[in-house]
Protein backbone atom coordinates (compact mmCIF):
# COMPACT_ATOMS: atom_id res chain seq x y z
CA UNK A 1 0.00 0.00 0.00
CA UNK A 2 0.97 3.32 -0.92
CA UNK A 3 0.73 6.66 0.79
CA UNK A 4 -0.32 8.18 -2.50
CA UNK A 5 -3.11 8.42 -5.41
CA UNK A 6 -2.59 10.00 -9.13
CA UNK A 7 -5.62 10.55 -11.04
CA UNK A 8 -6.78 12.30 -13.97
CA UNK A 9 -9.89 14.42 -13.94
CA UNK A 10 -11.67 12.54 -16.24
CA UNK A 11 -10.45 9.33 -14.90
CA UNK A 12 -12.98 10.23 -12.22
CA UNK A 13 -16.31 9.39 -13.04
CA UNK A 14 -19.01 11.71 -13.23
CA UNK A 15 -22.29 11.95 -11.51
CA UNK A 16 -24.89 13.90 -11.65
CA UNK A 17 -28.38 14.73 -9.24
CA UNK A 18 -30.13 16.71 -12.13
CA UNK A 19 -28.46 19.83 -11.38
CA UNK A 20 -24.90 19.90 -12.22
CA UNK A 21 -22.66 16.98 -13.64
CA UNK A 22 -19.66 16.80 -10.92
CA UNK A 23 -17.21 14.60 -10.03
CA UNK A 24 -16.64 13.80 -6.45
CA UNK A 25 -12.68 14.24 -5.90
CA UNK A 26 -12.74 13.55 -2.43
CA UNK A 27 -15.10 11.00 -1.99
CA UNK A 28 -12.73 8.70 -5.24
CA UNK A 29 -9.33 9.64 -2.94
CA UNK A 30 -10.84 9.15 0.62
CA UNK A 31 -9.53 12.41 1.64
CA UNK A 32 -11.10 13.13 5.41
CA UNK A 33 -9.71 16.67 5.88
CA UNK A 34 -10.62 18.52 3.65
CA UNK A 35 -13.88 18.44 0.83
CA UNK A 36 -13.19 19.33 -3.33
CA UNK A 37 -14.81 18.21 -6.10
CA UNK A 38 -14.87 19.25 -9.37
CA UNK A 39 -17.55 20.51 -11.60
CA UNK A 40 -17.64 20.46 -15.30
CA UNK A 41 -20.37 22.28 -18.03
CA UNK A 42 -21.05 20.43 -21.52
CA UNK A 43 -21.83 23.72 -23.21
CA UNK A 44 -21.20 27.54 -23.26
CA UNK A 45 -23.82 29.62 -21.07
CA UNK A 46 -24.06 26.01 -18.69
CA UNK A 47 -24.11 26.38 -15.03
CA UNK A 48 -21.10 25.00 -13.59
CA UNK A 49 -21.83 25.64 -9.75
CA UNK A 50 -25.24 26.03 -8.18
CA UNK A 51 -26.30 29.15 -7.01
CA UNK A 52 -26.02 28.87 -2.89
CA UNK A 53 -24.85 30.48 0.46
CA UNK A 54 -22.91 28.29 2.83
CA UNK A 55 -25.30 29.99 6.08
CA UNK A 56 -25.89 26.53 7.13
CA UNK A 57 -22.32 24.73 7.83
CA UNK A 58 -20.81 28.63 7.55
CA UNK A 59 -17.88 27.16 5.04
CA UNK A 60 -15.84 28.94 3.13
CA UNK A 61 -15.16 27.91 -0.76
CA UNK A 62 -11.92 28.40 -2.84
CA UNK A 63 -12.68 27.62 -6.66
CA UNK A 64 -10.50 27.14 -9.07
CA UNK A 65 -11.04 27.29 -12.76
CA UNK A 66 -9.19 24.92 -13.71
CA UNK A 67 -10.50 24.34 -17.32
CA UNK A 68 -12.23 26.70 -19.94
CA UNK A 69 -13.68 30.26 -19.17
CA UNK A 70 -16.17 31.12 -16.48
CA UNK A 71 -18.45 34.11 -15.34
CA UNK A 72 -19.17 33.85 -11.70
CA UNK A 73 -21.88 35.69 -9.94
CA UNK A 74 -20.89 36.91 -6.23
CA UNK A 75 -24.35 38.71 -4.86
CA UNK A 76 -25.13 40.07 -7.97
CA UNK A 77 -21.77 41.35 -9.25
CA UNK A 78 -20.27 39.25 -12.17
CA UNK A 79 -16.55 38.45 -12.38
CA UNK A 80 -15.19 37.47 -15.26
CA UNK A 81 -12.88 33.83 -14.85
CA UNK A 82 -10.38 32.42 -17.30
CA UNK A 83 -8.33 29.34 -16.54
CA UNK A 84 -6.42 29.63 -13.87
CA UNK A 85 -8.60 32.19 -11.86
CA UNK A 86 -8.82 32.06 -8.30
CA UNK A 87 -12.27 32.74 -6.35
CA UNK A 88 -12.61 32.54 -2.52
CA UNK A 89 -15.80 33.20 -1.28
CA UNK A 90 -17.23 33.53 2.02
CA UNK A 91 -20.13 31.64 3.51
CA UNK A 92 -22.62 34.43 3.38
CA UNK A 93 -21.99 35.42 -0.33
CA UNK A 94 -24.87 33.75 -2.56
CA UNK A 95 -22.73 32.07 -5.54
CA UNK A 96 -23.10 30.69 -8.74
CA UNK A 97 -21.35 30.41 -12.25
CA UNK A 98 -22.04 29.62 -15.70
CA UNK A 99 -19.34 28.32 -18.27
CA UNK A 100 -18.29 30.62 -21.32
CA UNK A 101 -16.45 27.85 -23.27
CA UNK A 102 -17.53 24.24 -23.80
CA UNK A 103 -15.80 21.90 -21.10
CA UNK A 104 -15.31 25.16 -18.90
CA UNK A 105 -14.06 22.57 -15.49
CA UNK A 106 -14.00 24.84 -11.60
CA UNK A 107 -12.01 22.74 -8.99
CA UNK A 108 -14.07 23.49 -5.43
CA UNK A 109 -12.34 23.06 -1.67
CA UNK A 110 -14.15 24.02 1.14
CA UNK A 111 -14.01 23.74 4.88
CA UNK A 112 -15.17 25.81 7.90
CA UNK A 113 -12.61 28.26 9.47
CA UNK A 114 -12.39 26.62 12.99
CA UNK A 115 -13.41 23.50 12.52
CA UNK A 116 -12.15 20.07 11.58
CA UNK A 117 -13.61 18.69 8.68
CA UNK A 118 -16.16 16.03 9.07
CA UNK A 119 -17.11 13.60 5.88
CA UNK A 120 -21.11 12.70 5.56
CA UNK A 121 -20.94 11.54 2.09
CA UNK A 122 -23.49 13.48 0.37
CA UNK A 123 -21.26 13.05 -3.18
CA UNK A 124 -22.23 9.26 -2.15
CA UNK A 125 -26.05 10.24 -1.88
CA UNK A 126 -26.59 12.83 -4.29
CA UNK A 127 -27.05 9.83 -7.60
CA UNK A 128 -29.77 8.48 -5.50
CA UNK A 129 -31.55 11.30 -4.89
CA UNK A 130 -33.90 11.36 -8.21
CA UNK A 131 -35.53 8.46 -6.74
CA UNK A 132 -36.47 10.18 -3.52
CA UNK A 133 -37.74 13.35 -5.88
CA UNK A 134 -39.64 10.67 -7.70
CA UNK A 135 -41.45 9.51 -4.69
CA UNK A 136 -39.38 5.96 -5.05
CA UNK A 137 -38.80 5.48 -1.76
CA UNK A 138 -38.42 2.13 -0.89
CA UNK A 139 -36.34 1.92 -3.93
CA UNK A 140 -34.11 5.03 -2.59
CA UNK A 141 -33.61 3.18 0.84
CA UNK A 142 -32.60 0.38 -0.88
CA UNK A 143 -29.66 1.88 -2.80
CA UNK A 144 -29.29 3.90 0.06
CA UNK A 145 -28.51 0.39 2.17
CA UNK A 146 -26.60 -0.70 -0.50
CA UNK A 147 -24.15 2.04 -0.18
CA UNK A 148 -23.94 1.71 3.66
CA UNK A 149 -22.73 -1.76 3.44
CA UNK A 150 -19.05 -0.11 1.65
CA UNK A 151 -19.33 3.13 3.72
CA UNK A 152 -21.34 2.38 7.25
CA UNK A 153 -19.43 6.02 8.48
CA UNK A 154 -21.24 8.33 5.82
CA UNK A 155 -23.83 9.96 8.10
CA UNK A 156 -25.62 11.99 4.93
CA UNK A 157 -26.44 8.13 3.68
CA UNK A 158 -27.86 7.06 7.04
CA UNK A 159 -29.87 10.12 7.26
CA UNK A 160 -31.07 9.93 3.88
CA UNK A 161 -31.77 6.46 4.04
CA UNK A 162 -33.34 7.08 7.12
CA UNK A 163 -35.83 9.66 5.52
CA UNK A 164 -36.55 7.06 2.56
CA UNK A 165 -37.62 4.63 5.33
CA UNK A 166 -39.67 6.60 6.91
CA UNK A 167 -41.80 7.52 3.97
CA UNK A 168 -41.75 3.99 2.82
CA UNK A 169 -42.73 2.89 5.79
CA UNK A 170 -39.98 0.97 7.23
CA UNK A 171 -40.34 2.37 10.78
CA UNK A 172 -37.86 0.42 12.23
CA UNK A 173 -35.28 0.88 10.12
CA UNK A 174 -35.40 4.86 9.74
CA UNK A 175 -35.55 4.65 13.71
CA UNK A 176 -32.31 2.96 13.62
CA UNK A 177 -30.24 4.84 10.78
CA UNK A 178 -31.16 8.09 12.00
CA UNK A 179 -29.68 6.62 15.78
CA UNK A 180 -26.64 6.10 13.77
CA UNK A 181 -26.17 9.16 11.33
CA UNK A 182 -26.87 11.49 15.06
CA UNK A 183 -23.95 9.51 16.46
CA UNK A 184 -21.49 10.16 13.89
CA UNK A 185 -23.16 13.87 12.95
CA UNK A 186 -25.27 15.58 15.97
CA UNK A 187 -26.52 18.24 13.63
CA UNK A 188 -28.44 15.74 11.76
CA UNK A 189 -30.93 15.80 15.72
CA UNK A 190 -32.12 19.48 14.95
CA UNK A 191 -32.68 18.54 11.30
CA UNK A 192 -34.96 15.75 12.00
CA UNK A 193 -36.99 17.45 14.69
CA UNK A 194 -38.23 19.70 11.62
CA UNK A 195 -38.33 17.39 8.69
CA UNK A 196 -41.07 16.85 7.55
CA UNK A 197 -39.73 13.43 6.04
CA UNK A 198 -39.80 11.79 9.41
CA UNK A 199 -43.59 12.93 9.69
CA UNK A 200 -44.72 9.04 9.67
CA UNK A 201 -42.89 8.04 12.24
CA UNK A 202 -43.01 11.17 14.28
CA UNK A 203 -45.29 10.04 17.22
CA UNK A 204 -43.33 7.21 17.44
CA UNK A 205 -41.11 6.84 21.00
CA UNK A 206 -38.19 5.68 19.51
CA UNK A 207 -37.96 8.99 17.30
CA UNK A 208 -39.34 11.27 19.83
CA UNK A 209 -36.52 10.25 22.45
CA UNK A 210 -33.76 10.66 19.37
CA UNK A 211 -34.74 14.09 18.60
CA UNK A 212 -35.51 14.92 22.02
Amino acid sequence: MTGYAVAQLDEIDEVSDGRVPWRPVRHHFGIASFGINAFSARAAGDRVINEHVEDDDLQEELYLVQRGRATFELDGERIDAPAGTLVHVRPEVRRTAFAEEPGTTIVAIGGTPGKAYEVTGWEAWRPLHHFYEAGEYAEAADRGRELLAAHPEYSAVLYNTACCESLAGRTEDAIEHLRLAIERYERFRSYAAGDSDFDPIRNEPGFAQLVG
